[in-house]
C-alpha cells in the first residue's frame, strides 16, 4: 500500500475517531474520555508486544518515551475537552500550530535561523487561523485584529492552541526516541506504553475513571480502535516516505474532520472553514517541507 494512503486513512482515522467521540462519548466525564482515547489504544495495541523486542533497548530510549508520557496525558486531556467545547471546525485546524511553535521554539531558544519558506508557512497558518474567525472582523481596519481576540476568547481554541504547543515538545522527545526502533514497532510500543502510564495515573487519581472507561461500551473501544489503526498506519507511512511530507498529508485530517462536523454536527460556514483550513494546511507543508 502506497505511503500517500496509508498517510490518508491515517488522517481518516483520528477524524472518525474526533467526531465518535464527540457523537458518542459526550455524555462521559472527562476523565473518563481521556483514559478512552489514552489507555485504551493501548490495550487494543498489547498484542504487538509479541513482536517487540525489549531487551537491546537502552536506558537514553525509556528516558524519551518516559519523559513524554505526562505530556501526552496533559495534551489528551485537553484535548478532549476542546473538541467537546466547541465545534470541530474551531478546534482542530489549530492543531497546525505544531510546528509553528516548534519553529518559533528553535529560533527564540536556540537561535536557529528561520528560512523565507518557513516564514511564508508561519504566515499561511496565521492568515488560516484568522480567517476561522473572519465573521469577527468588520470593514474598519480597528476590527481587522478582531478574529484573532476571538481565538483567543473561545475556550476551545485556546486549549487547542496549549494542545498544539504541547505536541510540539512531545514531537522533539518522541524524535530522541525513535532512532532505536523501527517505526511501526516503536508506534505500537509508544501507545502501549502510554496506556500503561494513563491507567496508572487515573488509577491512582480517579479510580472510577478507570472503570468507566472499561465499561464504556462497543462506541469506546470503536475509538480505541480507530486510534490504534491511525497510530499503525502513522508509521508504516513513515517507513515509506520522508518524515515532513508525510505529516503533510497526514494533517488532512484537520479537512476530514471540517466535513464530518458539518455532516455529523450541522457544523456552519463549512466554504470559510474549509479555506481557512486549507491555508492552515499550505502553510504547515511549507514549514516541514
Amino acid at each position: 500500500m502506497s505511503w500517500v494512503l496509508l498517510a490518508l486513512l491515517c488522517a481518516l482515522s483520528l477524524a472518525l475517531a474526533d467526531t465518535a467521540s464527540k457523537r458518542w462519548l459526550a455524555g462521559a466525564p472527562a476523565d473518563t474520555l481521556t483514559l478512552i482515547r489514552s489507555g485504551l489504544p493501548g490495550v487494543v495495541l498489547l498484542p504487538a508486544l509479541g513482536w517487540i523486542d525489549l531487551s537491546g533497548l537502552p536506558p537514553v530510549f525509556w528516558a524519551w518515551v518516559m519523559a513524554a508520557m505526562p505530556l501526552e496525558i496533559l495534551a489528551m486531556a485537553l484535548y478532549t475537552r476542546a473538541i467537546r467545547a466547541s465545534p470541530l471546525s474551531q478546534t482542530l485546524p489549530y492543531m497546525a500550530f505544531t510546528p509553528v511553535i516548534a519553529v518559533l521554539t528553535g529560533w527564540v531558544l536556540l537561535e536557529e535561523t528561520v528560512s523565507a519558506r518557513g516564514l511564508a508557512g508561519i504566515l499561511l497558518v496565521a492568515a488560516g487561523a484568522w480567517g476561522l474567525n473572519l465573521e469577527h472582523a468588520g470593514w474598519h481596519p480597528r476590527t481587522w485584529l478582531l478574529p484573532f481576540r476571538a481565538m483567543l476568547v473561545q475556550r476551545g481554541a485556546r486549549l487547542m492552541l496549549a494542545v498544539a504547543a504541547i505536541y510540539a515538545v512531545t514531537a522533539a522527545l518522541g524524535k530522541g526516541a525513535v532512532g532505536y526502533m523501527d517505526g511501526v514497532r516503536f508506534g505500537a510500543l509508544y501507545f502501549i506504553v502510554l496506556g500503561a502510564c494513563a491507567f496508572l495515573y487515573y488509577g491512582l487519581r480517579a479510580p472510577w475513571a478507570v472503570q468507566g472507561a472499561l465499561r464504556a461500551g462497543p462506541h469506546a473501544w470503536l475509538v480505541a480502535g480507530l486510534l490504534a489503526f491511525m497510530v499503525i498506519a502513522h508509521f508504516m507511512a513513515l517507513a515509506q516516505a520522508g518524515t515532513a511530507y508525510m505529516i503533510a498529508v497526514k494533517r488532512t485530517s484537520v479537512l476530514f474532520g471540517i466535513l464530518l462536523g458539518a455532516w455529523v454536527f450541522r457544523e456552519d460556514r463549512l466554504t470559510q472553514h474549509l479555506g481557512a483550513a486549507g491555508l492552515m494546511l499550505a502553510g504547515v507543508a511549507m514549514i516541514v517541507g
